[in-house]
C-alpha cells in the first residue's frame, strides 16, 4: 500500500470525535487529508482543532475565517426576503451550509484535489446542503461521506466504537462534558436538537440556552434602537440608551446579536419536516437575526408597493425552501436573488425598535422613498382623494357579488 499514489482529500474537519475518527480512518485507506475548517462565528478553539488534526496526521490544515462574507453576501441577502421556514425557522444552520461548501471546493481546486470528505450523517439535511453544493461548483468532485459508506458503518455501529478506535489511535477525547443533545452554532444562530430533545414534549431546561438570556431574567428597562437600511441591507445601528453606533457589516451584526442576547430575543421551539421526510424536533436561538427581520419587514410597508411586495411574498416560500433543502447554487436561486434584490430597489429608510424582555416592538418609521402619503391617509384632511369614488369602486367590486348570490346557499 505504500507504493500507491495516495488520494489527496479534502475533509470538512471540526475537531469532535465524528471528523477526528474520520480523519484517521481515511489515512488508513492511504488519503492525504486536508483537514478544512470554516469559521462562521461558532464558538470552537480552532487552534486546539488546527493542532489536533496535524497530530493525528492531517497533512495541511486550512482555518478559514468566513465571518464577513457570511453577513454580507449570505445573512443579508437572505433577509432581504424575511425568509422563514415553515413560520417559525430563521435558517441558521441552513444559510452557513453554502459559504462553507464553497470555500471547501475552493480549497480542493488549490490543492489539486480529487475528492471533498464530510461528517454529517445519512438521515439529516446537511449531507444534502452539501453535497448539492459540492456537485453545483464542482461537477466532477468526488464525494466521501462515511457514513453512508457500508464498510465504515460495519465498523463503527454506535458511539462505543467510536471511542474505542479513539483510543487505540491516541486521538484524544473530550466525553464527560458531552451535552445530551448536539448543537450547530454560527453567527446568525444556534441550534439544539437530537438526544433529550427528541421527545417533542420534553421542556429544555434553562442551561439548554447560551445566546440568549431568559426573558424572565432580561432588563426591566427596555432598549430603544434604530436600524437604518440602505437597498434592504442593514447599514447602521443606533442605540438610544448609550449612544452606540455600529456601522460595518459583520461588527453591526455580532452588536445585534448582544442586543438580542441581553433582552432574551430570537428563541424558537418547532417541529420541522427535514428534505429527506423525517419531522425532527429543533430549539433555535436567533437573536440578532430575530431583530432584524422584524426591522426589515417593517420598512418594507412604508417603502415597497403593494404589488410588488404580494408577488414577492408569492415566491418566499419557495425560496426559504431552496435554502432549506441545499439549492443555494442552483438556476432557480440565481433567478430568485434577481428578483429580491429587484424588489429592494426603494426599501430604504430607518426602524426604531423597542427591545423588551424576548419581544421586538417596532415603535416607528421613515423613509424618503416613503409611499405613505399622511395626507390622503388622513380622516381629517381630504388631500387629494374623494371619498366620493369609493362608491362606484365598491359597486363595481360587487357586480360578481351579486352575479353568485343566487347559487350560494348560506
Amino acid at each position: 500500500m505504500g507504493t500507491e499514489t495516495k488520494k489527496k482529500i479534502v475533509l470538512a474537519y471540526s475537531g469532535g470525535l465524528d471528523t477526528s475518527i474520520i480523519l484517521q480512518w481515511l489515512l488508513e485507506r492511504n488519503f492525504d487529508v486536508i483537514a478544512y475548517i470554516a469559521d462562521v462565528g461558532q464558538d470552537d478553539d480552532f487552534d486546539a482543532a488546527r493542532e489536533k488534526a496535524l497530530k493525528i496526521g492531517a497533512s495541511k490544515v486550512y482555518v478559514e475565517d468566513l465571518r464577513e462574507e457570511f453577513v454580507t453576501d449570505y445573512i443579508f441577502q437572505m433577509f432581504k426576503a424575511n425568509t422563514i421556514y415553515e413560520g417559525q425557522y430563521l435558517l441558521g444552520t441552513s444559510i452557513a451550509r453554502p459559504i462553507i461548501a464553497k470555500r471547501h471546493i475552493e480549497i480542493a481546486e488549490k490543492e489539486n484535489a480529487q475528492y471533498v470528505g464530510h461528517g454529517a450523517t445519512g438521515k439529516g439535511n446537511d449531507q444534502v446542503r452539501f453535497e448539492l453544493g459540492f456537485y453545483a461548483l464542482k461537477p466532477d468532485v468526488k464525494v466521501i461521506a462515511p457514513w453512508k459508506m457500508q464498510e465504515f458503518l460495519d465498523e463503527f455501529k454506535g458511539r462505543t466504537d467510536l471511542l474505542n478506535y479513539a483510543e487505540k489511535h491516541g486521538i484524544p477525547t473530550s466525553v464527560s462534558h458531552k451535552k445530551p443533545y448536539s448543537e450547530d452554532d454560527n453567527l446568525l444562530h444556534i441550534s439544539h436538537e437530537a438526544g433529550v430533545l427528541e421527545d417533542p414534549f420534553f421542556r429544555p431546561p434553562k442551561e439548554v440556552f447560551c445566546k440568549t438570556v431568559d426573558p424572565e431574567d432580561a432588563p426591566d428597562k427596555p432598549t430603544n434602537i434604530n436600524i437604518s437600511f440602505a437597498k434592504g441591507v442593514p447599514v447602521k445601528v443606533e442605540n438610544e440608551e448609550d449612544g452606540t453606533v455600529v456601522e460595518k457589516p459583520l461588527d453591526l451584526f455580532l452588536y445585534l446579536n448582544k442586543l438580542g442576547h441581553d433582552n432574551g430575543i430570537g428563541r424558537v421551539d418547532i417541529v420541522e419536516n427535514r428534505f429527506v421526510g423525517l419531522k425532527s424536533r429543533g430549539v433555535y436561538e436567533t437573536p440578532g437575526g430575530t431583530i432584524l427581520l422584524f426591522a426589515h419587514r417593517d420598512l418594507e410597508g412604508i417603502t415597497m408597493d403593494r404589488e410588488v411586495m404580494r408577488i414577492r411574498d408569492i415566491i418566499v416560500q419557495k425560496y426559504a425552501d431552496a435554502i432549506y433543502n441545499g439549492f443555494w447554487f442552483s438556476p432557480e436561486m440565481d433567478f430568485l436573488n434577481s428578483i429580491i434584490d429587484k424588489s429592494q430597489e426603494h426599501v430604504d429608510g430607518v426602524v426604531s425598535l423597542k427591545l423588551y424582555k424576548g419581544g421586538v416592538y417596532v415603535t416607528g418609521r421613515k423613509s424618503d422613498n416613503s409611499l405613505y402619503n399622511e395626507d390622503m391617509s388622513s380622516m381629517d384632511i381630504e388631500g387629494g382623494y374623494d371619498q366620493k369614488d369609493a362608491a362606484g369602486f365598491i359597486r363595481i367590486n360587487a357586480v360578481r357579488l351579486k352575479a353568485a348570490a343566487g347559487r350560494i346557499k348560506r
